[in-house]
């Protein structure tokens, strides 16, 4: 087989492949053996039609389409490895010749991962660690901990505030009609948590035990129910009962039934560790997020659309797991919400472009500076997989590698790798200096904006002037 590859513009190239004669006829007779069991000749059982007989019936060339089908994948997927491209997307392939004792050529238009050329990648600026908790900061996490282990108190002489669980029943309908979803009785409510329709919550604040209400909303133009979307509605709404959280008094009985300490002072100090542990987790995690995008930022790259696109449906795909595991998932989210799943991609395209982007620079940095991802580390990677699953390093390896996903684990571990070596290489500035110039950049970026939608607008006039010469 001969395979040339020709790039044409940017990330799209020409794949030309010539496939001998002989794997077409071995095509043709794959081709045969499938197509032969489901025909009816006369005089023949089914399955037992002699080929000669077969293409004198109803012609060779009838096998041509499943022979090429057969074909093609296999000789497509050498030519990739012979050319060493990387295709980003599927093919567009054009066949210029298939014939029995022919050679089978085709053409296929390919887009392929993009060259990166790299800017400035050590050295990049980073805040300096700062794990230092403050007193407002514990506090502020003793509050919270008082709000999760607070009691619901029915309060009978005040009026619903927000934060108040309300026991309500409400009766909705559109024109006088009752509709589908919209009636429940003595259901749990809290106010200012914006579970339902903008604007129903607001307007059941300051009622009281016992009061009623018509209370009068709009359904989202973007509403799931297409009936509903951007009708004004009327709940009839009823308040059985208010209940307000009551914290619990912050003393050495609140420490014990909260953790495993007797004072409220052991308490406090334990918890002053766990916030120095998190802040430090997270002030790695934001300073990793910083070089990452800063070479990003820095290097040069045109980025298939194909590849955002592919991008943007894993991040849908995480994100409809992440609500199986909390019990919903995508369809409920885009009930509750009033999207369509054509929103929520939209919102993910620039993310998918930065992640597709970053992902392409850290692999060329790797390049670059020689980083691997070795043997040992990949089966390190494995055990902690198999001992956080309870499986063996055998058994993880088979899953991943039947399900294609062993390349990308080694993937995984190359950048983290990478991500590592620019860490090492980082350099770190106190936080606040760090802050002003991050401030001085963003200020310096908004009046380049302006020329450019300044520019932007004279290339259009200059445009319409020539159009109407």
């Amino acid at each position: 087989m001969k395979a040339t590859w020709e790039k044409i513009e940017k990330n799209l190239g020409v794949l030309e492949v010539e496939v001998e004669a002989e794997r077409v006829a071995a095509a043709l007779d794959k081709a045969f053996q499938k197509v032969v069991k489901k025909i009816n000749v006369p005089g023949f059982r089914k399955g037992k039609v002699p080929r000669s007989i077969f293409e004198a019936r109803f012609g060779v060339e009838s096998l041509y389409q499943d022979a090429i089908d057969i074909l093609l994948p296999e000789v497509y997927t050498e030519a990739v490895d012979q050319t060493e491209i990387f295709p980003v997307d599927r093919p567009e392939v054009d066949v210029e010749q298939f014939a029995k004792g022919q050679p089978f050529k085709f053409k296929a238009k390919v887009t392929v991962k993009p060259e990166v050329k790299l800017g400035e990648y050590k050295g990049i600026e980073v805040p300096a660690a700062n794990i230092e908790v403050s007193e407002e900061e514990l506090n502020e996490e003793l509050t919270r901990m008082q709000e999760r282990h607070a009691e619901l108190v029915v309060i009978d002489e005040e009026a619903a505030q927000n934060g108040d669980t309300v026991v309500i029943d409400f009766d909705g309908s559109v024109d006088g009609v009752p509709f589908e979803g919209g009636k429940a009785e003595r259901y749990s409510l809290e106010l200012g948590s914006n579970t339902f329709i903008p604007g129903f919550e607001d307007q059941v604040v300051g009622l009281a035990t016992g009061d009623f209400k018509d209370v009068t909303v709009t359904f989202p133009e973007t509403y799931h129910a297409e009936e509903l979307a951007g009708k004004e509605a009327v709940f009839k709404v009823k308040v059985h009962e208010i209940k307000r959280k009551q914290l619990p008094e912050l003393d050495d009985e609140f420490a014990k039934d909260v953790s495993e300490f007797d004072t409220l002072d052991e308490y406090k100090a334990d918890l002053k560790k766990q916030l120095e542990s998190r802040k430090e987790k997270e002030g790695s995690a934001e300073r990793e997020r910083i070089l990452v995008d800063q070479v990003g930022e820095n290097a040069e790259v045109e980025i298939p659309q194909a590849m955002i696109d592919s991008e943007v449906e894993n991040m849908v795909r995480d994100f409809d797991n992440r609500l199986r595991a909390q019990g919903m998932n995508l369809d409920m989210f885009l009930g509750f919400s009033g999207q369509t799943v054509e929103d929520l991609r939209e919102q993910m395209k620039n993310d998918a472009e930065k992640r597709v982007r970053n992902n392409l620079v850290l692999e060329q940095i790797a390049k670059a500076e020689k980083i691997e991802a070795t043997e040992e580390e990949i089966n390190k990677e494995l055990q902690d997989m198999a001992d956080a699953y309870k499986r063996t390093p055998e058994e993880i390896r088979n899953i991943l590698a039947a399900n294609g996903s062993l390349g990308g684990l080694k993937e995984e571990v190359l950048l983290r790798k990478t991500i590592e070596f620019l860490t090492e290489n980082a350099k770190e500035v106190p936080a606040e200096q760090f802050a002003k110039k991050t401030e001085k950049s963003e200020e310096a970026e908004k009046p380049a904006k302006k020329s450019t939608k300044k520019a932007a607008k004279a290339d259009d006039s200059a445009a319409e002037e020539q159009n109407e010469e």
